[in-house]
């Protein structure tokens, strides 16, 4: 099963690379594999890549999904 995550793009850097911010943690990502990104934008990112460019509020819910499972998890063990 994979498991991409979304992400704001907080800086854009040379050779298609990009700093991120995912739920306050920050990474550096490759955005080879999408067209047109500029700061501000939310990307779906796995393993290191950005997969697609996606909707602030998509982002924002999913993050918020995710939020839930991982207390829904620690509750029950």
């Amino acid at each position: 099963m994979c498991l991409s995550v979304p992400a704001k793009i907080a800086k854009i850097l040379p050779n298609d690379m990009a700093i991120v911010s995912i739920d306050g943690i920050s990474l550096e990502i490759s955005i080879a594999l999408v067209d047109e990104l500029e700061v501000g934008d939310c990307v779906l990112v796995h393993v290191g890549y950005a997969l697609a460019k996606i909707d602030p509020t998509e982002a924002e819910r999913t993050l918020e999904l995710l939020q839930e499972l991982g207390s829904a998890g620690e509750r029950r063990s």
